[in-house]
């Protein structure tokens, strides 16, 4: 059987995916699919820089505002209403455009990764949980440390859902959440698809992050956080570990000042696109596309990438 057409265009934040995402799926009678772990929440629009009706010129998006601001979203979730979005799409005849920087979220998409989330055992579960409230995070990963060394690196010991879910796996398969994770990785890509990543010089790439972070602010950022603080949101809540929000809520709870959480944000903010950079180069098949390299020409840049999915025969 022949794998479905698919195309991924992702890079770090900033860096200009929307408009080009447009292009793309007016070029080859495309619908896009937000991978992005923000735009999926209702009411949070600036600090997301979530993409307009305008912007979008018609073409249909999904996984943008399909969840309230507090509801949990994960990969597990996504892959889940990704699958259901692509049934639609394939359906229709049309191409899906999956655009975004969550590079996790993609990963788990095309190799089909199994996080075995159906599996678990509620008894264990709470004498873990019992277990981290009387000795302490610590004691949990330590735990962790003496069955699966290589998850114990990966998982911070604060992140204690993670921790039980890690030793959860292992008592129940008796296999190491890692090895089976490397496994999950190393599957080829369920879809025929075209991995692009554009990106640019980081210098200006940062200068686009400070300005973008200028005018979110200028917009309207801090009395969308105030909307969010007035329904209830904590700073505990998945929604509100977004970058821009949880700086903002610490300001408006008097932790930092305005200034403050400004230079946090853009220095975080800095710092997650060159993590997000650091991923994209350790995923197999990606399509580098740099802007610099194309002198900035859109039409160029999009020329570019039609000739290569034409390539793959995906068309």
């Amino acid at each position: 059987m022949s794998k479905l057409p698919m195309i991924v265009l992702t890079g770090p934040t900033a860096v200009g995916k929307t408009k080009l995402s447009i292009a793309l799926a007016k070029a080859v009678d495309g619908e896009i699919i937000s991978a992005d772990s923000m735009q999926v929440y209702r009411k949070m629009d600036i600090g997301s820089a979530k993409i307009t009706q305008q912007e979008m010129q018609g073409i249909p998006h999904h996984l943008i505002d399909v969840l309230e601001p507090w509801e949990d979203f994960n990969v597990v979730v996504f892959q889940k209403l990704c699958k259901e979005c692509l049934k639609g799409i394939y359906e229709r005849g049309h191409i899906p455009i999956v655009t975004g920087g969550t590079g996790f979220y993609i990963q788990a998409l095309l190799k089909d990764i199994d996080f075995t989330e159906n599996e678990e055992n509620t008894v264990y579960r709470q004498e873990l949980e019992r277990l981290a409230k009387e000795k302490g995070a610590e004691a949990l990963h330590e735990m962790l440390r003496a069955v699966d060394e290589p998850s114990a690196k990966a998982i911070h010991a604060n992140n204690i859902k993670r921790v039980i879910r890690a030793l959860e796996f292992y008592h129940l398969t008796g296999q190491r959440i890692s090895d089976h994770n490397e496994q999950e990785k190393a599957k080829e890509s369920a879809y025929n698809s075209c991995y692009f990543v554009l990106n640019d010089i980081r210098e200006l790439l940062y200068e686009r992050i400070d300005m973008r972070v200028d005018e979110m602010l200028k917009i309207g950022l801090v009395e969308e956080v105030k909307s969010l603080q007035s329904l209830g949101m904590k700073k505990e809540m998945v929604s509100m570990q977004g970058l821009g929000y949880k700086e903002i809520l610490a300001y408006l709870e008097g932790e930092i000042t305005l200034e403050e959480a400004v230079y946090l944000i853009k220095r975080d903010t800095r710092h997650f696109a060159k993590r997000q950079l650091t991923w994209f180069r350790r995923e197999s098949d990606v399509i580098w596309v740099n802007k610099n390299e194309f002198d900035y020409d859109e039409e160029k840049i999009l020329g570019f990438m039609l000739e290569k999915f034409s390539e793959k025969e995906i068309c």
